[in-house]
């Protein structure tokens, strides 16, 4: 019998399509190539509709991997679960968090571990963007992604990470000319959308929602919906949706451990701390966490409600940034302080992923001391 072994690198990047930390970790043996299954990335794009510091950076990927999954680089994307989110501010750092996935002989302990799994939606026309084919899609990627984790129960799913696509003016201009009306004709609210549909999709799909409760109404709308695990970014580098599951096993080898808690704010980090301690026995204070903490990975958001904490917040008025920029600097900051480094992963825009105003957390603890350190940065 043969089960999954994951493990994870946390590498720093001197831009979005710098590998040579990762070519490092090739070198040494540490990491193979053909065994990635994931990468998410920070880029130091503006995380908006022209960030193509994504594009860039998963461009570089698929050339990278190309030769040693025996593929041209435009298959690799079908391959492996490209996740690139664009905006590092603040004390944020670019960075690439690698996932491995193998498969060796069981361990012989029960214990459970880490596991992931991935899958792709179809293409979306424009008019789908942001309503309930994407919700549905969505919601049968995740169980897809489910399945090819190796997990059956939905309350071992941590992270539910997806890409999906946005709305330019050329498929706005195509939904017309059909005859048909987008969600929004504006590329940047349609991030909001996609992002929302998708997060409402893995909802359904954990069973966290019924899919009779979502309709195209909702999004955007009904901020009582919303999914505890999901994460979304939206990009304008593909026209699907790439769904990445992150969640535990019974048996598996990897030496890796998730587990997940919802920041109710934007600071919110006694939430975080509580997992930490409560979930992986890790004092937040402790010199043991910058060991074996390998990364936080978040959702953040300017509350739509205009208040944090009772107390007024200009993001959603600010006409020179971005909403999504203050709140991933913010989140950053607040998440940094405990995980006493900068290269987290902390992604904007968490429309119907957690609770208005809030966010999901995951964090990817190692259970054992390495001999080497896997989780520190390199490059």
């Amino acid at each position: 019998m043969t089960v999954q072994q994951v493990d994870v690198f946390r590498v720093a990047c001197r831009g979005p399509a710098d590998l040579s930390g990762v070519q490092a970790l090739v070198d040494t043996g540490r990491l193979r190539p053909a065994d990635i299954v994931a990468v998410m990335g920070k880029t130091e794009g503006n995380g908006c509709v022209n960030d193509h510091t994504r594009d860039f950076a998963a461009t570089g990927w698929c050339h990278f991997l190309a030769p040693h999954l025996d593929c041209t680089p435009g298959e690799v994307a079908a391959r492996v679960a490209l996740v690139m989110s664009g905006g590092t501010e603040g004390v944020l750092s670019p960075h690439f968090t690698v996932f491995t996935r193998s498969r060796v002989p069981a361990p012989g302990h029960r214990d459970k571990r880490l596991v992931v799994g991935i899958a792709h939606t179809r293409d979306f026309l424009p008019e789908e963007l942001g309503r309930g084919a994407q919700v549905r899609a969505t919601a049968e990627a995740t169980r897809a992604a489910m399945a090819d984790a190796g997990i059956a129960d939905a309350s071992d799913v941590h992270f539910v990470q997806v890409k999906c696509p946005l709305l330019t003016d050329a498929k706005v201009r195509s939904a017309l000319g059909r005859g048909v009306r987008p969600a929004t004709r504006d590329g940047y609210e349609s991030m909001g959308y996609s992002r929302g549909a998708s997060a409402l999709g893995v909802a359904v799909g954990l069973g966290e929602l019924g899919v009779d409760a979502v309709d195209d109404e909702a999004v955007l709308s009904d901020w009582s919906l919303f999914s505890a695990r999901a994460s979304v970014s939206a990009g304008i580098e593909l026209e699907h949706n790439v769904v990445l599951v992150l969640g535990e096993a019974a048996g598996a080898a990897s030496s890796v451990r998730i587990g997940h808690t919802v920041m109710r704010d934007a600071l919110d980090a006694a939430s975080v701390r509580r997992l930490l301690r409560e979930g992986f026995g890790l004092d937040p204070d402790s010199p043991a966490l910058a060991t074996r903490l390998l990364n936080l990975l978040a959702k953040a958001e300017a509350s739509p409600d205009g208040r944090v904490r009772g107390e007024r917040h200009t993001m959603l008025n600010d006409s020179d940034i971005q909403a999504t920029r203050h709140a991933r600097a913010a989140v950053g900051g607040v998440l940094g302080s405990i995980a006493g480094h900068a290269a987290l992963y902390v992604s904007g825009g968490a429309e119907h992923q957690g609770p208005a105003g809030g966010g999901p957390v995951a964090a990817l603890v190692r259970v054992e001391l390495p001999d080497h350190p896997e989780g520190a940065l390199h490059g």
